[in-house]
């Protein structure tokens, strides 16, 4: 291992504090810029108003205040449309990446118990009142019972129906 040299706690803290101080000096620097750009900047774009007196200078002095607005709304419109044209395409290039690297991975689904009725409310919303009841829907259909069903079901005596049996077997026997 190669002997390294330690900082003491002191000669940290003062480097941190120097370094602080630089930082500070830095960013009041840029601060100043700054400022001297945006002055500049509204010296050129917005010279200083003389309001004339006579009222021919004054609608000459509106018109062309007017065509200035102009000029700085289509400026506005066209950085915004550019900027708008570039977050789409950033958008666009985010999901081709997404899809080249095809690690999307689907969240797991909770199970969740729901009838037909709730489902179909949560997806058409409270305004659409849909029932899905399907035994109320079945059509009802009356039973007509039939006079030979009941004789049927009602076999009566079961020494009668033995006899009725037992002449049919001397039918076959004949």
């Amino acid at each position: 291992m190669a002997t390294e040299k330690r900082l003491s706690a002191r000669r940290k803290h003062t480097l941190k504090s120097c370094m602080l101080v630089v930082a500070n000096n830095l960013l009041e620097a840029e601060s100043q810029v700054k400022a001297k750009e945006r002055e500049t900047f509204l010296a050129e774009k917005c010279p200083p108003l003389d309001v004339p007196y006579s009222r021919e200078e004054l609608v000459e002095l509106c018109k062309k205040l007017h065509q200035q607005i102009n000029i700085s709304e289509e400026e506005r419109y066209c950085t915004e449309f550019k900027l708008n044209m570039v977050l789409n395409e950033v958008r666009d290039l985010n999901i081709k990446i997404v899809d080249l690297r095809g690690k999307f991975k689907r969240p797991r689904l909770k199970k969740v118990r729901m009838s037909a009725d709730a489902m179909l409310k949560a997806l058409l919303g409270s305004k659409h009142t849909v029932n899905m009841d399907l035994r109320a829907n079945l059509k009802q259909v009356k039973k007509e019972v039939k006079e030979e069903d009941k004789q049927l079901r009602d076999v009566g005596d079961w020494r009668k129906n033995i006899e009725d049996k037992s002449d049919r077997k001397k039918m076959f026997d004949s």
